[in-house]
C-alpha cells in the first residue's frame, strides 16, 4: 500500500497550486469545476504522489491556533541538506514564514518547517 495522494481545503486555489509548484515542483493537472456543487480542485503532482487542493463557498474556515488534533504537516524530500537549506531561505526571502531553521532533529532527520500561503505547515527534509 501507499499513499496515493492528501486532500487539502484551501481559501485560494491558485495561490496555493502556484506555491506548490513553484517551490516544490508541482504539476498540476486541469482544474477541476463541479459548478452544481460550488467545488473546484486541482490535483498537484509531487513525485509519485499528489495535493488535492480544494475549494468550495461552503467550507467553513478553521479555528486559528498552532497545534489541533488531526494531521499536523506534510513533508517534501528535497535530496540533500544543501537544498533544504536554500529552499527555506528562498522561501523565507519571498515573504514566507519559517517555522522552524534547518536543523537535524533529536530523532536524526535534517529538517526545516515553512507556513504555505494558507498557515499549513510544510516540513522540507532531506
Amino acid at each position: 500500500m501507499r499513499i496515493v495522494h492528501i486532500a487539502v481545503w484551501t481559501r485560494d486555489l491558485e495561490t496555493m497550486r502556484v506555491f506548490y509548484e513553484r517551490y516544490f515542483g508541482g504539476r498540476s493537472g486541469e482544474k477541476y469545476v463541479n459548478r452544481a456543487k460550488g467545488f473546484e480542485s486541482y490535483m498537484v503532482r509531487l513525485g509519485d504522489t499528489a495535493l488535492e487542493l480544494m475549494r468550495s463557498a461552503r467550507i467553513a474556515d478553521r479555528a486559528e491556533q498552532d497545534e489541533r488534533i488531526g494531521f499536523c504537516h506534510i513533508a517534501v524530500s528535497t535530496g540533500s541538506a544543501e537544498q533544504v537549506r536554500d529552499l527555506t531561505e528562498r522561501l523565507r526571502q519571498d515573504g514566507y514564514a519559517v517555522l522552524g531553521e534547518p536543523r537535524t532533529t533529536g530523532d536524526g532527520y535534517y529538517e526545516s518547517v515553512v507556513a504555505d500561503p494558507e498557515g499549513n505547515r510544510v516540513e522540507i527534509t532531506i
